[in-house]
């Protein structure tokens, strides 16, 4: 059976590319738009793996949004994939015990992301 992901990201562009290489990789895809409409989706749905952007309806959506999916899924992998360091130059790190503290994501990768890189992540936080 194939696994389930959630893309949430405002940039379509870059949903439209990652959708064609998950689903080319053997992967079920699922994409909205907007912090608002991912926490729709996950009122009724749950995936295998969510990929978050940062930067969506304010700085901070995917933040959030990770906080509210771990909260509701606490074992569901998700991966903030972001511009927020090329853009701000504002670094963050989860896998430091106090970015762990507050940053609830499982990974966090800055974009542009090759997708070798993102589909290890993946495959990590799914044991593929």
């Amino acid at each position: 059976m194939k696994k389930d992901i959630l893309i949430v990201d405002n940039d379509i562009d870059f949903i439209n590319q990652l959708e064609i290489m998950l689903t080319t990789a053997g992967f079920a895809v699922d994409k909205v738009f907007s912090k608002a409409e991912a926490e729709k989706y996950i009122q009724d749905k749950k995936p295998d793996l969510a990929i978050l952007d940062l930067m969506m309806e304010t700085p901070d959506a995917g933040f959030a949004l990770c906080y509210h999916i771990k909260k509701k899924y606490e074992t569901l992998p998700v991966i903030i994939v972001t511009s927020v360091t090329s853009e701000t130059g504002f670094e963050f790190n989860s896998s430091t015990p106090e970015g762990k503290s507050w940053i609830k994501a499982d990974a966090f990768l800055s974009k542009p992301i090759r997708f070798e890189q993102l589909k290890r992540e993946i495959d990590k936080l799914l044991e593929v």
